[in-house]
């Protein structure tokens, strides 16, 4: 049996599950490095039979699934992937399986962007290296309103954090409810009104038909110029045109982002080159616990799978 292994960047792969219980006539491959172009990736993975993704990172679209001949079993971490084409999948006859994860640590990433800007941690830590004191001025959160997109696991977390700083929580989404948000303590408003009102804009939505691109120009447009915009959910949630323009023209503060349209980021990116951003390279699911539950659980899926009773199926 031949596995690989993906996108493995921190190579920690090996450490975080005890791959000796692998049938002895094993051979498990890891790659530490993004394979990127297309014909480089069907060219190595032609020979295995289980692959393991990363979540995301390396998209299987039916264009690759299809001119994979051995392909048999195809794992993501956690248990949705959106790049993984699962009719493609099912058509072949590959089973796809997940794996469990930790469901806190986007929030914790969102709140570390959100201090990171309004705090100027990266500026001031640059500026005090160069020898300067004190660049500039810092905000309180103490009464200022967070407006959520989705206030779903990942959004409530994030609305309770902002209660506890003392900040008005309102959000929205196609199918919140008043209920919903009075039971999180939030207040649901009109997506135009949370843009137009909050100091920090936060994304917590699922990336689908209904949802891509549902940050454009007419929303960021209406951000105060004081406010702040966060996304660690989704980079297809966002025109990313709309969200750079505002960015150069300092029409709003700043923004945090966790996530991009090509990952990794291009060195030549037009963000890079901004100074009222925080970047981080999706680090929102990249903690030991997660990493000791994902590869733990893709384990588990190979031998389960090789014993012909698959487990965590998503196809």
């Amino acid at each position: 049996m031949k596995i690989a292994l993906l996108d493995d960047y921190q190579r920690v792969a090996r450490d975080f599950a005890d791959w000796t219980r692998l049938p002895a006539d094993s051979e498990l491959v890891v790659f530490d490095h993004h394979i990127a172009e297309r014909e480089v990736l069907l060219e190595t993975l032609q020979r295995f039979e289980v692959i393991v993704l990363m979540r995301e990172r390396t998209p299987f679209p039916a264009e690759v699934i299809d001119r994979l001949p051995n392909l048999r079993l195809l794992i993501t971490t956690g248990n949705r992937n959106a790049s993984i084409d699962l009719a493609a999948c099912r058509a072949r006859g590959i089973t796809v399986s997940g794996t469990g994860a930790v469901g806190t640590s986007t929030a914790e990433l969102t709140w570390g962007l959100i201090l990171a800007l309004i705090k100027r941690i990266p500026l001031e830590d640059r500026a005090l290296r160069a020898g300067s004191w004190q660049t500039g001025l810092t905000t309180s959160l103490t009464g200022k309103r967070l407006g959520l997109l989705g206030l779903g696991k990942l959004g409530t977390q994030v609305a309770r954090v902002g209660q506890a700083f003392g900040m008005e929580v309102v959000a929205w989404s196609q199918n919140l409810t008043d209920a919903r948000a009075a039971e999180v303590g939030a207040r649901r408003v009109e997506k135009r009104e949370l843009f137009a009102t909050s100091d920090i804009v936060s994304l917590h939505l699922v990336l689908g038909e209904r949802t891509r691109g549902i940050v454009g120009a007419e929303e960021l447009d209406a951000m105060k110029p004081e406010a702040c915009f966060i996304n660690t959910a989704r980079a297809g949630l966002v025109d990313e045109a709309a969200l750079l323009e505002v960015l150069r023209e300092r029409r709003i503060a700043g923004a945090g982002l966790d996530v991009f349209p090509i990952e990794p980021l291009p060195a030549d990116h037009p963000l890079l080159a901004l100074d009222n951003v925080v970047l981080t390279p999706h680090l929102g699911y990249v903690t030991r616990e997660n990493y000791a539950i994902f590869y733990r659980d893709a384990l588990e899926d190979i031998l389960a799978w090789k014993a012909g009773k698959p487990v965590r199926r998503l196809a």
